[in-house]
């Protein structure tokens, strides 16, 4: 029952505001997903108030910087709330990341998720409305983030799996739905489970727009049908003729034409005249009927040299076929498609747990994923010197994959994660699993494991109050400014504070300076660029102004890139705040 009758005037709103949108959606032909937003305090704050980052404040146990070789790009964990995270990100990385991989709260009404500091259980009449709307904000902040040749792995159970596939349709388009993989996860079943024991979860997989896979290397069981070897190596046979789905002459028309083979010799032409007596050779189906080709003529001319003919007895005509080498022409394993059936005990949760155990033996952390599991998705995703982002971070599984691949392949991956500090997970887990990886670290047997060569900085998520813009615009500008620099070392990539005065802020790093000067009051300002100038790399200098581009003319040279702060940063939130 209404209890007042502003709740009834707000229901009222509502369900004109969802009548609206059906009738939209009618008249475009469109279907969707609709629910009712149910507001999150996380984000009503941030229109007060600017998430920053400050380096983790350094403690027992805890050093923020983690290094082991300095000239390789650090990787980022930040800790605090991921819409702080991902929002500090659209300033700093946006546009730049190549793979996300998120392991979101399932949902299931098992104290798993919080909406507002409160756990959401089974009961709740808004327990689908409140994980959409806190899974909107996140993933619309995230896409932001990827390149357009950019691609996200998500991980779901069947509570929100049906919503989860709506939903990414909404924010990547249904035209950028890659696949859903089905992962098991446990072989023997769920007992508890009343009717099916479940053995797997899902995995969808979105691209922003230009995503091409990377494939993964030919399964062990594959290599032992490249039988036959010649002077590039080992190969198989595949018939040139399309098989299965389209393998029809009118299903690809261009597709079919005629191969001329000479006895003779051995070769082939796309013309008969090349020959005295040519053998036609068309694609025709075991039954007779006409198919077509898997190439097209382009290709033939291409790759003619990896074709050969063969007799078929019981059809008693020649047909075409192509040399698959086991390696490229690189002498690399060839690289095929995934399936979308994931299946090993590599990819088990008995896996994920044996992991952080064997690095952490003494934690309780619940449900952690398995190196393999991420690996698997890097494999098909991550050239060596992408950029991975992970803002469901848990125990850090996804830093270990990142660390584990670039060791086995000499890449110069960079992960970010970012987890809230609950129960001190990010100190105690997250943190601890990273810096073990990377200093070396006694395992479950008590011997001693090399750590990787790499960097690490740990972040942590702040607010500053932006409220007083509407009244004292001058001050909180002001204030940003002072305390924007670690996000604009993130930015540039150069992490390291060498020096800060009232004046002046630089940041080192990767043979590049970056510098904040704070002041409107330009009295230091050339004592600024001389110390930029004398150091004689390239810099980037970042000028307080109260709009944008006053500076970038009259200050900028062929050595220093100028830029302002800072409006850009509050452009940045204005647009979150608007979306």
């Amino acid at each position: 029952m209404l209890r007042n009758i502003s709740d009834e005037k707000a229901l009222l709103k509502k369900i004109s505001e969802l009548e609206v949108e059906l009738k939209k959606a009618r008249k475009s032909n469109k279907y969707g997903l609709a629910w009712e937003d149910k507001s999150e305090q996380i984000v009503e704050d941030c229109k007060r108030n600017v998430p920053i980052l400050r380096l983790k404040e350094k403690k027992k146990g805890i050093d923020p910087v983690v290094t082991t070789d300095e000239s390789k790009d650090e990787n980022i964990l930040i800790e605090g709330d991921n819409y702080h995270a991902l929002s500090v990100l659209n300033y700093t990385h946006k546009g730049k990341v190549d793979v996300i991989y998120i392991d979101p709260p399932y949902n299931t009404g098992n104290n798993d998720f919080k909406y507002n500091d409160c756990y959401v259980d089974k009961e709740d009449a808004y327990r689908h409305s409140k994980w959409l709307s806190f899974m909107h904000v996140r993933v619309s902040l995230a896409r932001e983030l990827l390149k357009n040749t950019g691609v996200i792995f998500v991980s779901i159970d069947n509570n929100e799996l049906a919503q989860l596939k709506l939903l990414l349709d909404k924010i990547f388009g249904i035209q950028n739905f890659i696949a859903n993989i089905t992962v098991v996860n446990n072989l023997k079943g769920r007992s508890d489970d009343k009717y099916i024991a479940t053995t797997h979860e899902n995995l969808l997989i979105y691209k922003k727009s230009n995503f091409e896979t990377l494939g993964v290397k030919v399964p062990d069981e594959y290599i032992k049908e490249y039988k036959f070897k010649d002077e590039r190596g080992l190969y198989r046979f595949l018939g040139l003729r399309k098989r299965g789905d389209n393998s029809l002459r009118e299903d690809r028309p261009n597709l079919f034409y005629p191969i001329y083979f000479d006895k003779e010799s051995g070769k082939l032409s796309l013309d008969k005249k090349d020959f005295k007596n040519p053998i036609e050779i068309l694609p025709k189906l075991a039954n007779g009927a006409e198919g077509n080709w898997r190439w097209g003529k382009e290709t033939f001319k291409e790759r003619i040299n990896e074709l050969s003919v063969s007799f078929v007895k019981k059809r008693n005509e020649y047909d075409v076929v192509q040399k698959d080498y086991l390696h490229n022409e690189e002498n690399s394993l060839k690289r095929i498609k995934a399936k979308s059936f994931w299946f090993g005990s590599e990819f088990s949760s008995d896996a994920g747990t044996k992991a952080l155990k064997e690095i952490i033996p003494d934690t309780d952390f619940n449900n952690p994923k398995p190196v393999a599991l991420i690996e698997y998705c890097l494999e098909q995703s991550a050239k060596q010197d992408a950029v991975v982002l992970d803002f469901f971070a848990g125990s850090g599984t996804t830093g270990q994959a990142v660390l584990k691949m670039n060791n086995q392949d000499g890449g110069n991956r960079k992960f970010i994660l970012c987890t809230n500090n609950e129960n001190n997970i990010c100190e105690d887990v997250t943190f601890e699993r990273t810096k073990r990886l990377i200093k070396g670290y006694k395992n479950s047997k008590g011997e001693k494991v090399s750590g990787y060569s790499t960097s690490l900085r740990y972040y942590k998520t702040d607010l500053v109050d932006i409220e007083k813009l509407h009244h004292t615009p001058d001050q909180a500008k002001v204030k940003l400014t002072y305390q924007a620099g670690e996000m604009v070392g993130l930015r540039e990539n150069t992490l390291k504070e060498v020096e800060k005065n009232d004046w002046w802020q630089i940041f080192e790093g990767h043979g590049k300076t970056t510098a904040i000067y704070f002041k409107e009051d330009k009295e230091k300002l050339q004592d600024l660029i001389d110390l930029l100038e004398k150091k004689k790399q390239p810099a980037v200098l970042y000028i307080f102004s109260w709009g944008k581009n006053e500076y970038k003319s009259e200050y900028s040279s062929a050595n220093i890139r100028v830029e302002d702060i800072p409006e850009p940063i509050l452009e940045v939130y204005k647009e979150i705040n608007r979306l």
